[in-house]
Order: structure tokens, then C-alpha cells, then sequence
């Protein structure tokens, strides 16, 4: 399958448009190292938000969903993280436009509620997927002589009609960003609020949310490329790939179920996770959803590694000496 967008031609995009983005920040911030820390900040923020666990299921779901149909999913990372960033974004011009007490505290509560029931929703159907696609695929272990081909669609049901195409990833980034859950993006926008108030001019403080974008934008479409090449390896032959294909169907599934059950976790009332070691195991992971979502990745990699090891030493034994 050739891939519209080569990777190495992606990911130097993306290094230019971060370097862009620091030209701009020292253009418009000046020297002063108070606002070039913030700066920094700012774009450490949109690093560590591409990480966020939420993230990496919705990209490597889709990514896979989109190489089983036999389509280019390189730009399904840069899509979800521009329309995620989207949001940061309008927040972030409607602080310095809208100087009103209290309407973000308003939107994260409205909004809140709102991005979390899109991301369960979600969750639910890649957990109901990949509980699918582990089904039949152990079932075609079971069965080596009537091993399928890899599927050309995806049991997505809605999200399957909907996300046939990388960019239609925009619109589910933008819904997954209302709801400011996270200590990044709220921090981002108090730190905005804050140079605004201290007579930062809009060209100034619009430089945090750019740099939030491109920081983001740059991890999530290395998080797509790394899974390209993960999945495109399992889609290669036989046994070998349905073996493989299982172990990341599981992994997926776990990681969507664990997801969906964090975030529903965490709109409960605070008094129902007292005492109960599960909720607060829960609300702790909420906290360190960056963490999760690196667990998550290298997870996908150590399977990808093993069983290109494993695949390594069957060829070298059976290979003539």
C-alpha cells in the first residue's frame, strides 16, 4: 500500500513548522526571559497533551481502521491534534476578546460533560470492535486452514462511515478538546489569560496556543507514522499475522476500556471514590493521563519489536546455512 504522504517528509514538516513557530515566539516575545519560559512552557503543554492517553487510542484505532480499507492514514494524528488544538485555540482569542469573569469556568463545566460523553462513546465502540476483531481472529487461530485475508472494512458501525479519510479526523479532535480536562490545556489558558492581563498584545499571547498546536500536532503524527509501520508489519502473511494482529486487537481493546472507564471515573461525585481502591486507582491515572498513553505506545512497540525478533529467529532456522 503507498502512502500518499511519505513519513520522512511529514515529520521534517512538522520539525518546520515547530521551528517556525519559535520564530515567530521570539519575534513577538522579544528577549524577556519571563515570556520565552512561558513560551517554552507553552509548548511543553502541547507535548505532553499529544501524549494523553485519550489520544493515542482515538489515533492508532483509526490508523488501523484506515490501512485495513486499504487507505493512507499518515495524517490522522495531524488532523485530531489540529482540530483538538482548535478549541485552545477560540479559547484563547476569546480570553483577550471577551475579558468576562467566569465564562470559562462555565464552559469547562458545560463543555466538560460533553467532550467526556464523545470520548466514552468512543472508547465504547473501539472496545466493541476490537472485542470483535479479537474474536474472529482467534477463531482463524484456532482454524489455520481458513486464515482470512485482512479485512477491507471495520466493524465501526458509525465511526466506520464517518472516518473513512484522515481528515475526518478534524471534526472528532475538535469534539475531544471541548471539555478542557486536562492540566495542560487549562494551564495554557491561564498562563494566556494572565500575559493578556499584564497588556501582552493578541500577536503575544496568540504565540502560546501556536506553540501548544505544533508541539501536539508533532507527537501525535510521529504516534501515526510509529503505527503505520507497526500494523503494516503485522499485515503481511499467514498465521504470523493473525497472531499478531490478535495481540494488538487485545491491547487496543484493554487500553479503550481503560480509557472510557478513566473518564467516566472522573465525572463522578467526589464522595463516591472514598474508600473504594478501584475508583481511586481511577482518578489517579486521570491525573497522569500523559503517562498512560506512553505506557500505551511502548506497549505497542515492545509486541511489534517481539514479534519481529521472534519472526527473525523462525526465518534464520529455517533458512539454509
Amino acid at each position: 500500500m503507498a502512502a500518499r504522504h511519505g513519513p520522512y517528509a511529514i515529520a521534517c514538516a512538522l520539525l518546520l513548522a515547530n521551528l517556525v513557530a519559535w520564530a515567530w515566539a521570539m519575534t513577538t516575545l522579544g528577549c524577556a526571559p519571563v515570556l520565552l519560559g512561558a513560551a517554552g512552557l507553552a509548548w511543553t503543554f502541547g507535548l505532553r497533551h499529544g501524549l494523553d492517553a485519550d489520544h493515542i487510542v482515538a489515533i492508532d484505532v483509526v490508523t488501523r481502521r484506515l490501512m485495513q480499507a486499504g487507505r493512507a492514514p499518515s495524517l490522522v494524528g495531524l488532523f485530531f491534534s489540529l482540530g483538538h488544538s482548535t478549541v485552545v485555540v477560540l479559547a484563547t482569542l476569546a480570553l483577550v476578546a471577551l475579558p468576562v469573569q467566569g465564562w470559562l469556568e462555565q464552559w469547562h463545566l458545560v463543555g466538560g460533560g460533553f467532550g467526556t460523553l464523545v470520548s466514552a462513546v468512543f472508547m465504547l465502540a473501539a472496545v466493541m470492535a476490537n472485542a470483535r476483531m479479537a474474536l474472529g481472529q482467534w477463531r482463524a487461530l484456532r482454524q489455520p486452514a481458513r486464515l482470512p485475508p485482512p479485512p477491507a472494512g471495520f466493524v465501526f458501525g458509525w465511526a466506520g462511515r464517518w472516518i473513512g479519510r484522515s481528515w475526518q479526523m478534524y471534526p472528532l479532535g475538535f469534539l475531544f478538546g471541548l471539555g478542557f480536562d486536562t492540566a495542560s490545556e487549562i494551564g495554557l489558558l491561564g498562563m494566556a489569560a494572565v500575559q493578556a492581563h499584564h497588556g501582552l498584545g493578541l500577536a503575544g499571547v496568540m504565540t502560546f496556543p501556536l506553540l501548544f498546536t505544533t508541539g501536539m500536532a508533532l507527537v501525535d503524527t510521529l504516534d501515526t507514522l510509529l503505527m503505520c509501520r507497526a500494523y503494516g508489519w503485522g499485515m503481511r502473511s499467514g498465521r504470523r499475522r493473525v497472531a499478531y494482529d490478535l495481540g494488538i486487537s487485545l491491547v487496543s481493546l484493554v487500553a479503550a476500556a481503560g480509557i472510557g472507564a478513566i473518564e467516566l471515573g472522573q465525572k463522578l461525585p467526589g464522595n463516591a471514590a472514598q474508600g473504594n481502591l478501584l475508583m481511586r486507582s481511577l482518578m489517579a491515572a486521570g491525573d497522569h493521563l500523559a503517562g498512560v498513553g506512553a505506557g500505551i505506545v511502548l506497549v505497542f512497540l515492545a509486541l511489534w519489536g517481539g514479534a519481529v525478533v521472534i519472526s527473525r529467529r523462525q526465518a534464520n532456522r529455517i533458512s539454509p546455512t
